[in-house]
């Protein structure tokens, strides 16, 4: 017989958070599927946090060099864009 544990985690909700939880059927379903979620949307470089750490701000500053964040035409949304140019091949033959 396979033995799956499960962890319980609460958390404290204020009072607007229960009301507007209240008709949700399965609550912890939902709150499983928002964090999988948000897990799955957070910043790879801080991982949610909002902040950088020394070495990934350094690492980030020699990233921006050759890329810029732009704001997409169509949905606004901000991507990053690689400004290095490839460079071109010529097109002179060498003799032989």
């Amino acid at each position: 017989m396979k033995n799956n544990k499960t962890e319980i985690i609460t958390f404290k909700v204020d009072d607007a958070l229960l009301a507007a939880m209240e008709g949700i059927p399965n609550r912890s379903e939902f709150i499983r599927a928002a964090v999988l979620q948000a897990l799955d949307s957070a910043c790879p470089l801080c991982r949610g946090t909002g902040i950088m750490t020394p070495d990934q701000k350094s690492h980030w500053d020699s990233f921006v060099i050759d890329h810029k964040l732009k704001e997409c035409k169509d949905c606004h949304a901000l991507h990053l864009i690689c400004t290095n140019k490839p460079k071109k091949k010529s097109s002179r033959k060498t003799k032989k």
